[in-house]
């Protein structure tokens, strides 16, 4: 999934099979970072990965999609930086009661710290676990929630929606940052010449103009060109750039197929370019779907033909269907325009069993 040739700065890669437990990384090309949607296992990871996440978002503190946390902060508890962990309401105190789990009485100064941000509806509870202080919790603030984005940094921004799935659960939508575009029929619209003025707003655009002072461009007067100071970059950015919308990846799993539910993930992921999709049960087993809280293939039928996004990408089915798991694709009815991603069963490495470990060496 790494080259999909749909993205200008982000590499998704799922990490994990049809049967496996989630785990989406998105590696961000310009800066070599990455970010990671949902923990479950992950030892899998080549440590260069684990030592590049700068976020982790979880959706829910299920054992699935948690569990990975604890070999995440094997790899970075060392690391003298802050690593950044969003989730549900209560997530903080999940995450306390693993760290709590450990002694940490060597702990040095250098180590890293965990920031936790609870997402409520109107609001985002900030926590924090510094190594320094055992990684025992410290409210630090409440930041006022006024939108959707919770997380954004020059490349990208990531949107989240509560759901239900008999807990509230996060569903996310990552959003690349829009690049620098001149539409040329605007710019001959405004009388405007190409010059090195271009270069002074592109650079403005990507600093999200912080700038705000005059920039002088060049005016066509019919024979040649003079300079001419505009007063607000921003504006004349907008009227004369190329409007092409960024590509977006959408993350829903583990939600009840309800209206509420329902009108939440349409209203955020609608049209995104990637959807990844839970479809925990087949057609058959829906009243399951339905005890149980999770989506069956017809269920994503109906969300993926609301959304209409490029790509789908079906995950997270469940292991009763471990002897015919590829039946899910059969069930699936593509709305046009979208393509289907499928994935191995199984991505995680084979369990050693005792008979694959080479013999001891016996020396004298």
């Amino acid at each position: 999934m790494q080259n999909l040739g749909l993205f200008r700065y982000l590499q998704p890669s799922f990490f994990s099979g049809l049967l496996d437990d989630p785990l989406l990384f998105i590696n961000v090309r310009p800066t070599g970072r990455g970010i990671l949607i949902d923990c479950g296992q992950l030892h899998h990871l080549a440590k260069r990965v684990l030592r590049s996440i700068d976020a982790v978002f979880v959706s829910h503190a299920h054992m699935d999609h948690l569990m990975g946390f604890d070999h995440l902060l094997r790899h970075v508890l060392v690391a003298p930086r802050t690593i950044a962990c969003y989730g549900p309401p209560g997530i903080a105190e999940r995450i306390g009661h693993k760290l709590a789990g450990y002694d940490w009485n060597l702990t040095e100064d250098s180590w890293c710290t965990i920031a936790v941000y609870e997402v409520h509806p109107h609001r985002i509870e900030q926590f924090e676990f510094a190594g320094s202080r055992g990684f025992t919790a410290e409210r630090t603030q409440t930041l006022p929630r006024s939108d959707r984005i919770i997380y954004r940094n020059r490349h990208l921004q990531v949107e989240a929606e509560l759901c239900d799935h008999k807990i509230p659960v996060l569903i996310f939508r990552v959003t690349e940052a829009g690049s620098f575009l001149i539409d040329r029929q605007c710019l001959d619209a405004e009388r405007l010449l190409p010059g090195p003025w271009l270069r002074e707003l592109k650079k403005r655009f990507y600093d999200g103009f912080r700038d705000t002072g005059p920039i002088e461009v060049w005016r066509d007067t019919g024979g040649g060109y003079r300079t001419e100071k505009v007063e607000d970059a921003a504006a004349l950015y907008r009227r004369i750039c190329r409007v092409v919308a960024p590509a977006s990846i959408g993350y829903l799993c583990d939600l009840g197929m309800t209206s509420a539910n329902l009108e939440r993930v349409c209203d955020l992921l609608q049209g995104v370019t990637l959807l990844v999709a839970e479809c925990t049960f087949l057609a058959a087993d829906r009243d399951k779907a339905r005890n149980s809280a999770h989506l069956c293939t017809t269920d994503l039928n109906r969300i993926s033909g609301q959304i209409k996004p490029d790509l789908l990408l079906p995950m997270h089915l469940s292991k009763a269907y471990i002897g015919a798991p590829q039946r899910l694709y059969a069930e699936l009815e593509l709305p046009p325009g979208t393509r289907l991603l499928q994935l191995p069963d199984y991505m995680t490495p084979r369990p050693l069993l005792p008979g694959d470990l080479p013999a001891p060496v016996c020396r004298r």
